[in-house]
Parts: C-alpha cells; sequence; structure tokens
C-alpha cells in the first residue's frame, strides 16, 4: 500500500491551514482535511503526477487542489509530502526541505 509521509513544515502547514478554516467552521475544517488526505493517497499511488519542480529542490513535484499546492517528493512506497501552501503564496519566499 502507498505511503505517505509529511515533512515537518508539511504538518505545521497542514495546522495552519486547519486553524485558519476552523475559525470559521471546524465542520469545513475537518472536510478540506479529508479532502487534502484523499488527494495524497492518490498520488501516493500515482507519485509521478505533478509538475516537476527541480528549481524548489531535489526531487521535487507540485500537484494543485482546490485552493491549495501540495509539494511532494516521490518515494519508493508513495510520496513525501515538504509542503502544503495556498495557490496565492509567493513561493520566493517559501522554504523547502532538502
Amino acid at each position: 500500500m502507498p505511503t505517505v509521509i509529511y515533512s515537518e513544515q508539511a504538518d505545521r502547514d497542514l495546522d495552519d491551514i486547519w486553524d485558519h478554516i476552523a475559525q470559521d467552521s471546524v465542520l469545513q475544517a475537518d472536510r478540506l482535511w479529508e479532502r487534502f488526505k484523499a488527494r495524497l493517497e492518490y498520488l501516493a499511488k500515482w507519485n509521478a503526477f505533478g509538475r516537476p519542480r527541480s528549481e524548489l529542490c531535489a526531487n521535487c513535484r507540485s500537484y494543485p487542489f482546490e485552493k491549495y499546492c501540495f509539494y511532494f517528493r516521490p518515494t519508493e512506497s508513495g510520496i513525501e509530502v515538504l509542503r502544503i501552501l495556498h495557490s496565492a503564496r509567493d513561493l520566493d519566499q517559501i522554504v523547502f526541505s532538502e
């Protein structure tokens, strides 16, 4: 079964996104998390999807989803999620783990 591994930065991104949305609706924050989880599991199964983003870090790929973008690295058994960011974020100001 494909695995999804979250970097510390991705965990913080998820917490920040959930907290922001939960200010208006915990239910909507939970629903978004479930949609994220389902799509990331799909990407783990088909880890060659997404756009290569070697300018961000080695073996990085990006995949847009709703108002967000997943940044991940394919692994032998799935994916390592590096960041989950709102699409409006300025990538020049973002740190990606190596």
